[in-house]
């Protein structure tokens, strides 16, 4: 099921759409770990803003993630998802361009986003510049 279909599926958790679903994490695991487990069990539509940072930042299943957290800096540009301005997309343009293939209207769409941002902004960014720019440009 591609990401055309996602939002037919916000009631729908990754485990069920990117199978097969996790087992549960070791007891020793990290609390990243943990976190990241867990949300593989929340419904999509349920998902936040820093769930949704933590997933991309992970790269967990990136087809059925992106389109939801690419409509957020959409919307947003800089929002604070959960450490710093910005963090969300700074997390969406370092996920590798291989994952964008499937997913050109999105990654034209966040890098709109990127070219629209005002200079001042992106040199505000406690860090990331870079980042940004790098999308930008890439081929």
């Amino acid at each position: 099921m591609g990401p055309v279909n996602l939002v037919l599926h916000l009631d729908r958790t990754l485990d069920e759409l990117d199978p097969p679903g996790w087992p549960p994490p070791d007891a020793g695991s990290t609390p990243l770990v943990h976190r990241v487990h867990g949300l593989r069990r929340v419904p999509l539509g349920e998902l936040r803003p820093s769930d949704l940072r933590t997933l991309v930042a992970q790269r967990v299943a990136l087809p059925f993630v992106l389109p939801l957290a690419v409509r957020l800096p959409a919307e947003e540009p800089l929002l604070d998802a959960y450490f710093y301005e910005g963090d969300l997309l700074l997390a969406t343009v370092t996920v590798p361009a291989e994952a964008w293939a499937a997913l050109p209207e999105l990654e034209a769409c966040l890098r709109a986003v990127v070219a629209g941002l005002p200079r001042a902004a992106v040199e505000g960014l406690p860090r990331g510049s870079e980042e940004l720019e790098r999308f930008g440009t890439r081929e």
